[in-house]
């Protein structure tokens, strides 16, 4: 190996840990941000985070089956679900940009998504 090809591997490293923090610091910040409620590949339901909605309970119902949703502080979970294997029930809360929670027999997807956007694009979920 010679001098140069370490140099290269060095300016790799630190090229992919700034990049994976500035990724890390991006997806762990709280403000801007909303739950986007899909049943069946098509959103039916847009939640912005706020005071007013903490501790309330959102039901979806659809031809697929039935889901519970609890609004937290700045966090949403399942806590009902009419599929059998409850695994969207058993994961919890949600609180970060990109997490998901998934429940399959009902066609039901929950993101959290950031509002910071350039172009329509979200930053994140690109």
């Amino acid at each position: 190996m010679t001098k140069g090809d370490k140099l290269l591997i060095v300016f790799v490293l630190i090229l992919s840990l700034a990049s994976m923090g500035y990724i890390r610091k991006q997806g762990l910040s709280n403000k801007d941000k909303y739950v986007s409620i899909q049943v069946n590949g098509k959103e039916i339901k847009k939640i912005i985070f706020d005071d007013a909605i903490v501790g309330k309970t959102i039901p979806i119902e659809t031809d697929h089956g039935y889901n519970l949703i609890e609004v937290g502080d700045n966090e949403i979970r399942v806590i009902e679900a009419s599929c059998p294997d409850q695994i969207d029930v058993k994961q919890g809360y949600i609180s970060r940009i990109g997490e998901t929670i998934v429940c399959l027999p009902n066609k039901m997807v929950i993101e959290i998504k950031g509002i910071d956007t350039v172009d329509g694009i979200d930053m994140m979920n690109y």
